[in-house]
């Protein structure tokens, strides 16, 4: 699936992703490949996703790595998911 990571400063992310995790307000939930179309607000917590998606240059700082997965800390934001398109707005 695909995945972009937009945030007030830059897209930060682009690229196929294996899986993605987002802090919902209700609780961290995971979306893999075909995953039903949803669309959610974010609390604050931690964005992670599996694969090698391209990260922008300058950006890289943000991410850090644990248990083979990308991570990024986030305080709000919405994740949309169809048609294998994941697109989180955080802030």
């Amino acid at each position: 699936m695909y995945l972009e990571i937009v945030t007030p400063e830059a897209s930060l992310v682009s690229g196929e992703v294996e899986s993605v995790t987002v802090p919902g307000v209700n609780g961290e939930f995971q979306m893999l490949n075909n995953h039903a179309a949803i669309v959610s607000l974010l609390g604050p917590g931690k964005v992670k996703f599996a694969g090698s998606p391209t990260i922008a240059e300058g950006f890289e700082k943000k991410f850090t790595q644990a248990e083979g997965k990308w991570v990024l800390e986030i305080n709000s934001g919405t994740v949309q998911m169809s048609d294998n398109r994941v697109i989180v707005l955080a802030d």
